[in-house]
């Protein structure tokens, strides 16, 4: 079992601590609902103005109180020296978060990201606490979106503080697997902080599996020619790129943890544990980011086919022009040839008692002739040009 302080006072020193070996409970981590839950529900009733969600004290992997406070958490943690601390948060205040500090010497450059949330995955040591910033993710079916979760998780010798900044992850089922696993939750901190990688790693799993069925209904409804599928694909191309904020710096995140196996004497099976864990994340990432080219290729292949439906309107919309256009000349041409018979019948129709040729012999021969040579004419001129 690791060595853990003891805590007379706030500042007490520290022992370094050790690892022993580890193994995976045989369980499935309990999947993550699909319905959003504001909070998870609470082993103990709590105050309505206090954010912490549960806190507990463990002792040889068993859990020995459940304190109504932080200040009964620190208390009973300082009575119980060979005891762990697991205290979860959830949009903690200020106050509360400055008294954690206090108590358990956090560095204030992890305090100050825990108070200001929006940061991005990563791993930090301070000393002997660790600070890691994750991001979990969860589908959410009815709307068919990617919801993001913040999690901050300081690990300590004697000690694991997780803060939580929206509905992802359910650390409640954590605690009950932990719980259910004695032999798992007396390796300590560490052990927990493990677990909670795991938890928030498989949480990705049901996201890929709800990205790559919209993926799928996308590329039917582009084909179908729906208008408002550009509209979804920015959205999906939106969450992805978090997606991969996400699940990309785990990756280097785990690998740093791996490269200090030998350092810090980290148990085989626990390397193995954690192999796994960097194991599942790579595989994330790759299709996350397979998602992200599928999408871009999904796009220009929408776009494309939005083109060729655009010149194939517009070539209709040409094609129709030529023709009426050419039923404009026609009727252009016939109303020319009937017009100039019109204008001879009406000005001979003048009733003027002085008119040449009105009492002409040939007048109404020459009259008739002069009309007919016009219409010709003018119907071989249309002719000619294509009108008729």
């Amino acid at each position: 079992m690791a060595e853990r302080r003891t805590r007379s006072t706030p500042t007490a020193n520290t022992k370094k601590h050790t690892w022993r070996r580890m193994t995976r409970p045989p369980e499935a981590p309990t999947p993550q609902s699909p319905q959003p839950h504001p909070e998870p529900a609470e082993a103990t009733p709590r105050p309505a103005a206090d954010s912490v969600i549960e806190a507990a004290l463990y002792r040889d992997g068993v859990r020995v109180a459940t304190p109504g406070s932080l200040a009964d958490t620190f208390r009973e943690l300082r009575e119980a020296p060979d005891g762990m601390a697991w205290i979860g948060l959830a949009r903690p205040t200020e106050a509360e978060l400055l008294s954690l500090a206090a108590e358990f010497d956090l560095h204030e450059l992890a305090l100050e990201d825990a108070m200001e949330a929006h940061q991005r995955p990563k791993l930090e040591r301070y000393g002997e606490t660790l600070f890691v910033v994750l991001r979990a993710a969860r589908y959410l079916d009815a709307p068919e979106e990617v919801e993001f979760g913040e999690l901050h998780v300081f690990v300590g010798p004697d000690f694991v503080i997780t803060v939580r900044h929206g509905a992802a992850p359910d650390l409640s089922a954590v605690r009950r697997r932990m719980e259910d696993s004695p032999d798992l939750l007396r390796l300590g901190p560490e052990a927990v902080l493990y677990a909670i990688l795991d938890a928030v790693v498989d949480g990705y799993a049901p996201v890929v599996a709800g990205v790559q069925n919209d993926i799928d209904e996308i590329e039917t409804e582009v084909f179908r020619g729906d208008p408002e599928v550009s509209r979804r694909i920015y959205e999906l191309s939106r969450e992805m790129v978090e997606f991969q904020r996400a699940t990309r710096p785990l990756v280097s995140m785990l690998h740093a943890l791996m490269a200090g196996f030998a350092k810090y004497g980290t148990d085989e099976e626990l390397q193995r544990y954690l192999r796994d864990v960097a194991d599942h994340v790579t595989h994330t990432s790759e299709r996350v980011d397979g998602f992200r080219q599928a999408l871009a290729d999904i796009l220009t292949v929408n776009a494309t086919l939005v083109t060729q439906q655009q010149n194939a309107e517009m070539r209709a919309l040409a094609e129709a022009g030529f023709e009426q256009n050419e039923e404009i000349k026609k009727i252009s041409a016939w109303a020319a040839i009937l017009f100039a018979p019109t204008l001879v019948g009406t000005i001979y129709g003048m009733n003027f008692e002085e008119m040449p040729e009105l009492r002409w012999a040939f007048g109404y021969p020459f009259a008739i002739t002069l009309m007919g040579v016009v219409c010709v004419g003018l119907y071989l001129i249309f002719k000619r040009r294509g009108w008729l």
